[in-house]
């Protein structure tokens, strides 16, 4: 839908967009190893651990951090997070002193984290602590006028093979194919397709 597309609109035209963006994908990272990318951890932690790491909220001190699929994080890992959320500071694995953290928390998620909440996997107060502002960004089938910009837009952006971009737009019959179309992947299945055609379109002169 291009949630990480809002999340970096958010960041730049904020008064944070000099400070570092951040963001993490929590249902991509193995459970045992989210905590150690959130928060870091102090040198001798565990095994592996032979110098100290900052974690994604102390790298984005001062700017942002987007926490896509956030109804995938593991419960020990929310615990954590509400500390971010309330006391702004983070103690990282291994460690006992707090330091303090400035940072904007976007989060997303596809999940019905109402739903997520009322089944035990997500808790009641990182959920309330989230929901400060709200936004929600609809999937392609439901706003199909900004596909023929969206195709515009990768077209122009897609470089061809060569130097040469062989698509060179859709007739009005395929338009209407392909407004009327679901659309599962959103944003990134029409972005695939035009990227398909560019490549492997017929050679127009």
């Amino acid at each position: 839908t291009g949630k990480d597309v809002v999340a970096l609109a958010l960041h730049h035209y904020s008064q944070r967009d000099q400070k570092p963006f951040r963001a993490v994908n929590c249902a991509a990272i193995p459970e045992n190893l989210i905590e150690n990318e959130l928060f870091g951890h102090e040198k001798g932690a565990f095994t592996d651990a032979r110098s100290q790491y900052l974690g994604i909220f102390e790298q984005a001190h001062g700017g942002t951090v987007f926490l896509d699929e956030i109804g995938e994080m593991p419960l020990a890992a929310q615990v954590r997070l509400l500390r971010v959320l309330e006391q702004r500071e983070v103690t990282r694995v291994g460690g006992s002193s707090p330091t303090p953290v400035d940072v904007r928390v976007i989060a997303a998620t596809n999940r019905d984290l109402q739903q997520a909440v009322a089944e035990g996997h997500f808790r009641r107060d990182v959920y309330h602590r989230l929901k400060v502002v709200e936004l929600s960004i609809p999937p392609l089938r439901r706003h199909p006028e900004d596909i023929a910009p969206l195709i515009d837009h990768f077209t122009s952006t897609i470089p061809g093979q060569n130097g040469r971009r062989r698509f060179k737009g859709f007739s009005a019959a395929a338009m209407r194919v392909l407004e009327e179309y679901n659309w599962p992947g959103n944003i990134r299945e029409l972005r695939n397709l035009v990227e398909s055609l560019v490549f492997l379109g017929p050679d127009v002169e």
